[in-house]
């Protein structure tokens, strides 16, 4: 079972994932596009996100509107919404029970529980990570598409934002997390596989050996 200062590492690790989720997801700059305008004063940057776009001027002010409509949303948005919220709940989630399965903690009851419970909280952190996966890789790829795309105008294209690489890094974090929390059972249940053949050995070795020891005796008899 993996140590104490190694779960309690990755349980810190998986909470920056969790924060870095949660960041990510309400962040309003997954895409960026910058246009410098005649000059300084009428230059702007208008940011896109899950829920808001955004539009920083040079002058200081921000003005932000909210997508109430869902299905009026390109699918890929749609996708990234519900699968960047699924990341924070199984993320949230794995949090929990990983505070059960910690050897550090007084939960959870004896030694093999914790461990089947540190292996179900460490499940939550890789499927965290994978919902996140899906989410920043096809807003990735959809920005990638776009900005290489001939057709679309260049007041159109638009490059990856913060928030992107915030989630990728977060995703990043939940798999380092999950992979710990998943070791810790593995690795127990290879210690009991390998303790239960020498326990079985033992007796099968000694009984030969009496039994060679009763004939020697009666062939001196």
């Amino acid at each position: 079972m993996a140590s104490v200062g190694l779960q309690i590492t990755a349980f810190i690790i998986g909470l920056i994932g969790l924060c870095g989720t949660i960041a990510a997801t309400l962040l309003p700059n997954w895409k960026v596009h910058a246009d410098p305008g005649a000059n300084i004063i009428t230059a702007v940057t208008q940011m896109q996100g899950l829920w808001m776009d955004c539009t920083w001027y040079s002058t200081g002010m921000i003005s932000c509107t909210v997508r109430y409509s869902i299905l009026s949303l390109p699918v890929y948005i749609q996708t990234a919404r519900t699968t960047t919220v699924l990341s924070c709940i199984l993320s949230g989630l794995g949090i929990c029970i990983a505070i059960v399965g910690m050897k550090c903690t007084r939960l959870g009851g004896d030694c093999r529980t914790k461990s089947i419970i540190a292996f179900a909280g460490g499940t939550c952190f890789v499927l965290a990570g994978i919902s996140g996966l899906v989410s920043v890789g096809w807003y990735m790829k959809e920005i990638i598409s776009s900005f290489l795309d001939p057709s679309v105008p260049a007041s159109g294209k638009h490059e990856p934002g913060g928030a992107v690489y915030i989630g990728f890094i977060s995703v990043g974090l939940h798999f380092l997390a999950g992979a710990v929390f998943c070791a810790s059972c593995t690795k127990k249940q290879q210690d009991e596989w390998d303790s239960h053949p020498k326990k079985s050995i033992q007796p099968s070795a000694q009984q030969p050996e009496n039994n060679n020891a009763g004939y020697n005796l009666q062939d001196y008899v």
